[in-house]
């Protein structure tokens, strides 16, 4: 095996050089080939680089990050291949759990949840896409933090189409965004700033799967419960990016909750949630959790990290779960209904059985055939529909077992490949064979709409647009 991955904050790669500042963003600084590993184990066959290119962060100040830049076993550059920008979730301030070093083999990140969402990239590749995976928590580990998730991820963009390895070209490569989770919240600031900030990038679609509709919300709905250590992570993160919230914290937790957040920024997301299960605020404050989420400083961060407050241009994909345990459908309802009531083109599927962590996996097939008609260039559908099971949707039991096999040759460091005509690039006949995700939804399958955030009623409604 090649010699293991130095941590983000001790390799050399990661340090922008001098100067950087007066390139444009996107900017490629440094480029490594790179190798890949299921949980850093078993080598993923496929091509990899890893660039460090110029970005910013929210006050718009010139900082580096790093995307991995993979290409499908033994393909050439080709300026006509569509490029997908996935967002890991990460869920993490741990430099281990960046997706630049987690997914390195080698790379000891037990626990780092980039290891768990190789399947997803695995689907794009299968197709023939080329994929940009970005840092987009930053080198610091700012996650959580409003806006900058978008400007990583659209400058990893700006910087794999001009890699010539990739042989990209912003004025012909389509380019689709896509994240589940905490990828699924960076994918929709990615989405909502493209226009103003990357408005030369071919954009097509954006798949936010599951996105933190509102973390405010969501840091409340956790404290306390088997998954209170998602909150300790956006907290830490949050720590890092508004640095006046550290006076607000230390001025109202004890010390015993601030070294649980001392403890969030070094371990990876699984050990840290198993650590921290139904650890609750109010135990460790002497104000409580409602003081300190209605300090002055605190709204004005909450509010600045809620997604939505502007539509994105391109159409957008939403997929949730109803009974998600971890982000509320009704953050995600809310979310949908700024969107749209700001313009924006959505579909909105909400799944009735399925739970946060298995939607993920059981929505790959809707998600990929979406942005392949996307690439293809089919009218984007919108509205809302409410299913029992995207498992149960056209295609999807053929998808499934397809997903079986490249699992499979995942695990057997098999070469990960377009396999067949039918999982090309998408760009000639998945307009036809994407089900009712891209086309209409089934006769018989009612979809949900109401006045307010959370629907009362189930009714049909049409699926052109509201």
């Amino acid at each position: 095996m090649s010699q293991r991955p130095l941590l983000p904050d001790r390799d050399p790669f990661y340090r922008a050089p001098d100067g950087f500042q007066r390139l444009p963003d996107g900017a490629v600084l440094r480029s490594r080939v790179v190798e890949l590993a299921v949980f850093g184990v078993v080598p993923l066959r496929v091509s990899a680089w890893q660039l460090l290119y110029r970005t910013r962060d929210r006050d718009g100040v010139a900082e580096a990050a790093v995307t991995t830049v993979l290409l499908p076993h033994g393909s050439r550059p080709d300026p006509s291949r569509p490029l997908v920008s996935f967002q890991c979730a990460i869920d993490a301030v741990a430099p281990q759990c960046f997706p630049s070093y987690a997914l390195r083999r080698g790379a000891r990140a037990l626990g780092a949840i980039p290891q768990l969402e190789l399947p997803l990239i695995v689907a794009a590749l299968a197709r023939g896409w080329a994929v940009s995976v970005p840092d987009h928590g930053g080198l610091g580990g700012r996650f959580g933090v409003a806006r900058e998730p978008g400007y990583r991820a659209l400058d990893g963009i700006r910087a794999a189409l001009s890699f010539a390895p990739i042989g990209g070209d912003a004025a012909t490569t389509p380019v689709a965004l896509w994240g589940y989770s905490g990828g699924g919240l960076a994918t929709a600031w990615a989405a909502e700033l493209a226009a103003g900030y990357a408005p030369e990038l071919g954009i097509v679609g954006a798949v936010a799967g599951s996105p933190v509709g509102d973390p405010g919300n969501a840091f409340v709905r956790l404290n306390g419960t088997w998954f209170a250590g998602f909150a300790m992570v956006f907290t830490a993160g949050l720590r890092r990016g508004y640095p006046e919230l550290d006076d607000v914290l230390r001025g109202r937790l004890r010390p015993r909750y601030l070294a649980m957040l001392a403890k969030a920024e070094v371990t990876p997301t699984i050990p840290l949630l198993a650590a921290l299960a139904r650890r609750n605020v109010d135990r460790h404050s002497d104000t409580g959790l409602a003081a300190l989420i209605t300090h002055p400083r605190m709204v004005e961060i909450l509010d600045d990290i809620r997604p939505g407050a502007h539509a994105p241009e391109m159409p957008l994909f939403v997929l949730q779960g109803v009974n998600d345990e971890v982000i509320a459908a009704a953050d995600v309802d809310a979310l949908v209904h700024r969107y749209t009531e700001a313009g924006a083109r959505v579909r909105y599927i909400r799944d009735r059985l399925s739970t946060h962590l298995p939607l993920q996996f059981l929505g790959i097939p809707v998600m990929t055939d979406w942005i392949a008609a996307r690439f293809a260039g089919a009218p984007a559908p919108e509205g809302t529909t409410t299913v029992w099971s995207v498992a149960f949707a056209r295609r999807a039991l053929a998808l499934h077992l397809h997903m079986a096999y490249l699992t499979l040759r995942l695990l057997t460091a098999r070469p990960i490949q377009p396999s067949s005509p039918a999982m090309d690039s998408g760009r000639k006949r998945a307009g036809r064979r994407v089900g009712f995700i891209a086309g209409h939804a089934p006769r018989r399958t009612p979809d949900i709409r109401g006045e307010s955030v959370l629907p009362p009623d189930v009714r049909r409604i049409p699926h052109g647009r509201r």
